[in-house]
């Protein structure tokens, strides 16, 4: 069966207030459903990439045909031009987000989705759709904390 995801990160100020925005579809069923969440203290790279994370959480099979949209270079350039595997060979050292790379690894191995890029702002309804979602998430009142973004934010040296 096949599996279409759509994501978007927000943020409000970098790093600030921030969410993330899913529309998870499967066609052939006529079904689809939408998360979000915000967070206290975040980047958008960092909402970006949870966003996929969630959603490739929620899969309960690995027999599905995946495949994740996402207006994120970061994201999609990181698997398709083969970044990840330089970072893992390198032990993560000097990469960005290793806590929510090494999930994503994980769950890459897991379910071998296809990742494609698509532009943002341009009009494409999922992915507007999913902006909505992320914007509205990182302003409502309901904030998590993103903990280690926060520890490592308080720990730096600069």
């Amino acid at each position: 069966m096949k599996i279409e995801i759509y994501t978007d990160g927000a943020c409000s100020g970098n790093p600030g207030k921030g969410g993330y925005g899913i529309l998870m579809r499967v066609p052939e069923k006529k079904y689809q459903k939408t998360f979000s969440k915000g967070f206290r203290k975040t980047t958008n790279n960092r909402m970006e990439l949870l966003a996929v994370i969630t959603a490739l959480e929620k899969l309960k099979s690995t027999e599905n045909e995946i495949h994740v949209y996402t207006d994120s270079k970061y994201v999609s350039d990181a698997v398709n031009q083969n970044w990840i595997n330089g970072w893992i060979k390198r032990g993560w050292k000097n990469v960005k987000n290793p806590d929510l790379w090494k999930r994503f690894v994980e769950l890459y191995t897991t379910h071998s989705p296809s990742m494609h890029w698509i532009k943002g702002h341009a009009g494409h309804f999922e992915n507007e759709l999913c902006d909505q979602l992320a914007v509205a998430a990182a302003a409502s009142s309901d904030l998590e904390i993103d903990t280690y973004f926060e520890n490592m934010e308080n720990n730096s040296l600069f």
